[in-house]
């Protein structure tokens, strides 16, 4: 394998989590709920909160910008570009059954990994509000930049691993009011 580099990382170890974060955790959020002072400030009166979930950090590292481009033998290939300094951080999070995250958006990318059991996520800029369901082994990807849910509508509980990119410090979850193109 080919790889280039423009920023050395400190270790193999950090390059691992960035290149693991994003293969290993294909995403969206599954709703944090955490206490906002775990994950940023307080909530706007009219936000959802979550309910049913709960959250453990498990990690939250600074990088510096970096470059990372890799092309295999067979030809797969993805390529990573921070042109600023960021924060990596890797939630689990469990969620009882009839369990949601509430609406909310991030600062940065979230890559969700459903671990076990099944989710359903809703995003606030679809008029349709057209459910979109994954299930263990599956990864969803939402890019921050709007609202949206994660609902455990299936009859058992489930796991999410949630990588987050985000601006050095920020708050990994913004809590939004309801859209009002969902009927929850």
């Amino acid at each position: 394998m080919k790889a280039m580099h423009t920023h050395q990382f400190p270790t193999t170890r950090a390059a691992a989590l960035i290149l693991a974060g994003l293969a290993g955790t294909l995403a969206l959020i599954a709703g944090c709920g955490t206490s906002a002072s775990a994950t940023g400030p307080a909530s706007p009166p009219n936000a959802t909160l979550a309910s049913g979930s709960k959250s453990t950090l498990l990690g939250r590292a600074a990088f510096p910008q970096f470059h990372v481009k890799r092309k295999s033998d067979d030809g797969w290939q993805m390529e990573i570009n921070a042109k600023d300094s960021l924060d990596v951080a890797v939630q689990s999070i469990t969620f009882d059954v009839g369990a949601q995250s509430g609406w909310h958006s991030h600062p940065g990318p979230v890559l969700i990994q459903v671990v076990t059991g099944t989710m359903t996520f809703y995003e606030s800029d679809d008029p349709t509000c057209t459910p979109i369901v994954r299930t263990a082994g599956q990864g969803y990807l939402d890019v921050g930049d709007h609202a949206h849910i994660a609902r455990n509508e299936s009859g058992a509980p489930a796991t999410n691993v949630v990588t987050y990119f985000a601006p050095p410090g920020a708050a990994l979850r913004i809590d939004q009011p309801a859209p009002g193109n969902c009927p929850f």
